[in-house]
């Protein structure tokens, strides 16, 4: 790759697990920060807005803004304001992102007349049969299915947990269509960081735990994919992946010794 320009960074799994920040993460963002390397963090988070995610990261004690943070809900409103101006959307997600989700015409859930998108989000309690009964049902009525994420599950502090990308599949056979998915692994979404950061794809690093959604995905749009044992971290799926990392850490900690190594920063 060229000289590092930039470096893009997963949270959840990465930089923390249940919120809580993993060991020496903290100090290698500051590290990062001193390097004056322009960064950004992509999550797949859908339990709260950038502003909140901003607040917990920066109480925790990492250098960063709710400008840092990209996360698949904006890139959902984004998405749907693009393509799909005015459309009645049905969100099924667990947590409070409407802040996210300016421009977006959200329906209630007991509203009975047609929705022109179902929404899907993060899995949590919301994700009972009876709400993916519904938004089967709006989907059997000619709604399209936009998806911020597909990822199978997630890392908390009990161990790994279930995530929409195990509902999105019966959703998506049942109905017999496609999600449109506008979070990691989308492209447009690595390239809304990139823009953010003013780096090209060439050199850029993406860190993250999921070794297809972040850094394989990332590989595939020409960034430099860096896997971190963390978070969803696991040596089976690793072995079984799509393809191979670029580079592959122990953590987060690890990060600021690559970038000595490949030279970035000031």
């Amino acid at each position: 790759m060229e000289q590092v320009g930039a470096v893009l960074i997963d949270i959840d799994g990465v930089l923390t697990v249940s919120w809580k920040p993993l060991p020496g993460a903290v100090e290698a963002m500051r590290q990062l920060r001193e390097r004056r390397v322009p960064l950004a963090l992509l999550t797949n988070t859908t339990s709260r807005t950038r502003d909140s995610i901003a607040t917990v990261l920066a109480e925790a004690g990492f250098p960063v803004s709710a400008e840092d943070v990209l996360t698949a809900p904006a890139a959902t409103a984004a998405y749907l304001t693009e393509h799909l101006p005015g459309a009645r959307c049905l969100l099924l997600n667990s947590g409070d992102i409407a802040d996210d989700l300016e421009g977006v015409t959200l329906i209630d859930p007991a509203d009975e007349a047609p929705a022109d998108v179902v929404i899907t989000g993060g899995a949590g309690p919301e994700f009972d049969y009876a709400s993916l009964n519904r938004a089967f049902a709006h989907l059997q009525q000619g709604a399209c299915l936009v998806a911020m994420h597909r990822n199978l599950y997630w890392r908390t502090q009990s161990g790994l947990a279930l995530d929409t990308g195990a509902f999105l599949l019966g959703l998506e056979r049942a109905a017999d269509l496609e999600a449109e998915v506008v979070g990691k692994p989308a492209a447009a979404f690595f390239a809304t960081a990139l823009s953010r950061v003013g780096a090209a794809a060439s050199e850029a690093l993406m860190v993250g735990d999921d070794i297809e959604s972040d850094v394989l995905a990332a590989q595939h749009h020409g960034l430099t994919g860096v896997l971190v044992k963390t978070g969803k971290y696991r040596r089976e799926t690793h072995q079984r992946a799509s393809g191979t990392p670029d580079h592959v850490l122990d953590s987060f900690a690890d990060v600021p010794r690559l970038l000595e190594e490949l030279g970035a920063g000031a």
